[in-house]
């Protein structure tokens, strides 16, 4: 293990509080953190910060240890989805039902992906922002089909996403990125312009979004029979199969 690291050193720790954004109440939190439990309301308040070199040095689980490295892989990960999450819900706004739908596909895809596998960076933002370009959509051609928000979609994803980007591709990164690749963010873009489009990209990430969509979606329709067609027809994945049945048969 390489033990001269800076950033592992005791002594150049610092404290320092922030308030808990649920009640108020100050948290003391190191900056070797990125999250901290409100010890009075049990709430979890976020530091925003810089990515340091953790986040996208090969070594970095060598160096910091498998320890260090998983909590902190975690932390970004819950950081990454509380600021995708805030960035919808300004996009879409008053737009409650796009919101909650959203959400209650990031929920099934994560669902899917602790028995599936997949990729958590790819995945679960694809999820949270699946449906953005029905906004623009909207506005442009008074229609919500689903060719439309394929079309306007992805760069509607981008421009939210590259505020996440590493500094490897962004040198003056916003402070609080989460190290977020470019070619993380490209498969993301992608999948955006095709979840209308099953079969057009052979990935078990993709997969996994068309799944979370139509367990969501199953709802709308009342006919059993119907339903029935659907589960043993659309599903990529055994887990998404499974979870149809027991919500909706």
């Amino acid at each position: 293990m390489i033990n001269n690291c800076p950033g592992q050193d005791p002594k150049k720790l610092e404290a320092k509080n922030i308030k808990c954004p649920s009640c108020g109440y100050e948290i003391e939190i190191f900056s070797d953190e990125v999250k901290a439990c409100c010890p009075k309301c049990k709430s979890m308040a976020y530091l925003c910060r810089m990515p340091s070199c953790i986040d996208w040095c090969k070594k970095a689980e060598d160096c910091v240890g498998q320890e260090y490295y998983k909590r902190h892989t975690e932390s970004k990960s819950f950081f990454l989805k509380d600021k995708l999450i805030k960035e919808l819900e300004g996009y879409f706004g008053d737009d409650i039902k796009r919101i909650a739908h959203a959400k209650k596909v990031m929920e099934f895809a994560e669902e899917i992906l602790r028995k599936e596998g997949g990729s958590w960076h790819i995945v679960v933002p694809a999820a949270i922002l699946h449906d953005v370009g029905i906004k623009i959509a909207e506005q442009k051609y008074g229609s919500s089909a689903g060719h439309l928000q394929e079309k306007e979609g992805p760069a509607v994803a981008r421009n939210i996403l590259v505020k996440l980007l590493s500094p490897r591709q962004i040198m003056d990164t916003l402070e609080g990125s989460v190290g977020l690749k470019e070619e993380e963010i490209e498969e993301i873009c992608r999948i955006i312009g095709s979840h209308h489009s099953p079969g057009k990209i052979n990935s078990l990430n993709f997969g996994i979004i068309l799944d979370a969509d139509w367990l969501v979606n199953l709802a709308e329709i009342k006919e059993k029979k119907e339903r029935d067609e659907i589960i043993n027809r659309v599903f990529a994945t055994k887990t998404a199969r499974e979870i149809a049945k027991k919500i909706y048969l």
